[in-house]
């Protein structure tokens, strides 16, 4: 008998292709994602679930999949997972980082581009018909980036990626992470540690590259907005609920920072009544950051061959809870 597949939404090929020719699959064919009970009642019986950053993978249905041996999400985070709860059951996860560190890393500093030269705001002045004076030497004027500084916040692939482009233009390059890097590395990149509130107050860019945790949960708020230049603009690729939007838009409102561009919110879609909305000084994107036709498809790739490599007894690519294997081998979960 196939193992039985449940696919939380139509993703790129390869994946799908892959994942038939050794299982059955349930597939939730809708471009909305499935509600939370759809989940419960689909992955009733099913062997392995692969599912999406927006899917709340929770003890409730952990616990309606009772035959589960392994989730394969198709994503780098992993919030949206009760990793403990699925370790507890033996369900193997795997996920996708890696593969969306350059798209990432290529948006983030496109939406420090697009902020500091209000890129946004000029496209909508010449589409709208009010372009009416050939050349103004104060139309649209932005900040420069060449020779500015640029705060990482994470110093993880796609914050070590930032500074590969921020060298590009010439920046000074700070960065902060909980855990520090080593004198050498800090030497090959090129990078300044500081304590994050003396990069608040030194950088003119500021950019968020954290995993969402307990730690990072509205790291940014008001008080550290307070201390960031005025001049300076805020970007975020990460995850929304690292930034207090509430703080944000209120230090947007009163200019007490230049701007933002955001790819994250805190809930998303965005709200039609949310304030950031009517807010000019903010570059909003819908989540795009690995949204490229390549960096989709390999994430695909991957998280198919996570789901396909425990049932064929072997552990994920990227294998997020390597302790389950204590609890249930790899053996045991073998079915092709």
């Amino acid at each position: 008998m196939k193992p039985k597949v449940y696919i939380t939404r139509k993703v790129p090929e390869p994946a799908i292709g892959l994942i038939s020719r050794y299982c059955d699959i349930t597939l939730h064919k809708k471009e909305q994602p499935p509600a939370h009970g759809e989940i419960i009642k689909n992955i009733a019986g099913k062997d392995a679930l692969l599912c999406l950053l927006t899917d709340r993978i929770d003890k409730e249905v952990i616990d309606a999949g009772s035959d589960l041996r392994v989730i394969s999400t198709f994503s780098a985070g992993f919030e949206h997972i009760d990793v403990a709860a699925a370790t507890k059951k033996g369900i193997y996860i795997g996920h996708t980082p890696g593969v969306l560190t350059e798209a990432t890393a290529d948006l983030a500093f496109a939406l420090i581009l697009a902020a500091s030269r209000n890129i946004v705001q000029a496209d909508a002045f010449v589409r709208g018909k009010r372009w009416n004076i050939s050349w103004s030497p104060s139309l649209f004027l932005g900040r420069s980036v060449q020779g500015s500084t640029v705060g990482i916040i994470g110093l993880g692939r796609i914050g070590k990626a930032i500074t590969q482009r921020a060298h590009g233009f010439g920046m000074r390059t700070l960065y902060y992470d909980v855990r520090r890097a080593s004198p050498g590395e800090e030497k090959r990149l090129r990078i300044e540690y500081r304590p994050l509130k003396d990069l608040l107050r030194e950088s003119d860019f500021v950019t968020i590259h954290t995993p969402l945790t307990k730690e990072t949960f509205h790291m940014i708020n008001a008080k550290s907005l307070k201390l960031m230049k005025p001049t300076a603009i805020l970007v975020n690729t990460s995850r929304g609920q690292t930034v207090d939007e509430k703080a944000l838009v209120q230090a947007l409102r009163e200019n007490r920072i230049a701007g933002a561009g955001l790819d994250v919110f805190e809930k998303e879609p965005v709200a039609k009544d949310n304030p950031l909305l009517r807010l000019h000084n903010v570059t909003l994107l819908p989540h795009i950051g690995s949204a490229t036709r390549e960096t989709r498809g390999k994430m695909a790739e991957l998280a198919a061959q996570n789901l396909l490599n425990v049932l064929m007894g072997r552990p994920p690519v990227h294998w997020l809870n390597p302790a389950v294997a204590k609890i249930r081998s790899l053996k045991t979960v073998k079915m092709i």
